[in-house]
């Protein structure tokens, strides 16, 4: 089995891409290069999805990996960056890789910067309203972190020079995300402006990592939530 070096801070969630850019493309070349000097090492790294693949029709959701790449801002550009340099690297210097576009990934001591399921828990277990961006009807696929680990662990003897997508091919609302965390008796989030570069729609077709990687999903959305820990 080759050796597996994971590259997985790359776009640290919560922190500005413009800020991290420089930084994330020399290391991530650093890593490439230390691969190829010794030879027959493997490169894993984990990529946003929804910042790769942008704003999709709908007729083409759950998206696949078919689907033509439209970057969203500065950390979908880095992103498809990446993608680039793991192929360039892979055809010129024979560096295997395997790219994981994910989805949304939430559990348990998730940050609140992390993710909207790490903000939402912070909310209920300080008590306080949330605040949900543009009317809360735009939908995301979430994927409890055990389910990522898994496509992980699995894309080190699998999926060789391919992107693939890891999520549920579930679209869920953030409102009715809100809902489910919040209970039936729970209150209303309070409204913020939509933010820009905030796609309208987005799950993932794991048919890719079904062949690939022998991987699907198994926790649902309700399961991974009543993992999380509360206070």
């Amino acid at each position: 089995a080759p050796e597996v070096i994971y590259h997985l801070g790359l776009l640290p969630p919560g922190e500005s891409a413009e800020h991290t850019a420089a930084g994330t493309i020399r290391s991530l070349l650093c890593v490439l290069d230390a691969a190829r000097a010794q030879g027959g090492v493997k490169v894993v790294v984990a990529l946003s999805a929804v910042a790769l693949y942008g704003e999709v029709p709908g007729r083409d959701q759950p998206v696949k990996e078919s689907q033509q790449w439209n970057p969203v801002g500065v950390r979908g550009v880095i992103s498809r960056t990446i993608a680039d340099l793991l192929t360039v690297y892979r055809e010129r210097d024979e560096v295997e890789f395997t790219a994981l576009a994910l989805a949304n990934v939430y559990g348990p001591r998730q940050r609140p910067d992390g993710g909207v399921v790490g903000a939402f828990a912070q909310a209920l277990g300080e008590r306080i309203t949330p605040m949900i961006y543009g009317d809360g009807r735009q939908t995301r696929d979430f994927l409890y972190v055990d389910d990522a680990v898994d496509a992980l662990v699995r894309a080190a003897l699998k999926g060789g020079g391919l992107v693939v997508n890891v999520g549920t091919g579930v679209a869920t609302s953030i409102r009715d995300l809100w809902a489910m965390m919040v209970g039936p008796d729970g209150r209303a989030p309070s409204a913020s402006p939509r933010r820009e570069h905030d796609v309208a729609r987005f799950a993932l077709s794991p048919t890719r990592a079904r062949i690939h990687l022998a991987w699907a999903p198994w926790t649902d959305l309700a399961t991974g939530l009543r993992s999380l820990n509360r206070r």
